[in-house]
């Protein structure tokens, strides 16, 4: 029988239960963290040479176009993207960087504000013209609204 601890005497002990020492193979466990660094850098400098390759192939390809739109032949209505030059009075071309997103919404809200707040036509021919709020709502209470025949 093996030698015995001394144990105070109101604990329990089992002589034939040991610590069991085979359990985990901690070498193996050690080789499968180290192959999974190495896997996992090997990994990233492979897609990190594939990214910059790629990148530099796709920089000096110029003679593909971008798009397969035709370049437009005229500058589009406001409001447009920043690429596109304005014009100014005298002639001159603003470069495309001086106008902003901002500036851009701002205006185009002005533009709106102002369509929303002045009389005018909206198709002569046919009589329909285009009025402020105000002013339609004012008709709308003193004419009452038109009825439809069905």
């Amino acid at each position: 029988m093996p030698e015995h601890a001394h144990y105070r005497d109101d604990d329990i002990v089992n002589p034939e239960t040991r610590h069991e020492d085979s359990d985990v193979n901690v070498r193996a466990l050690l080789w499968s963290v180290v192959i999974f660094v190495v896997f996992a850098f090997v990994t990233h400098a492979v897609l990190y040479l594939q990214f910059h390759a790629y990148a530099k192939h796709f920089r000096n390809e110029s003679s593909q176009p971008l798009t397969m739109m035709a370049p437009p032949s005229k500058v589009p209505p406001t409001p447009r993207l920043q690429p596109f030059p304005n014009k100014l009075v005298n002639g001159q071309d603003l470069p495309p960087n001086t106008n902003t997103p901002l500036t851009d919404m701002a205006d185009m809200r002005a533009a709106e504000e102002k369509e929303l707040n002045t009389p005018g036509w909206v198709d002569k021919q046919k009589g329909v013209v285009r009025l402020p709020i105000e002013t339609a709502k004012q008709l709308v209470v003193q004419r009452g609204l038109p009825v439809v025949q069905p």
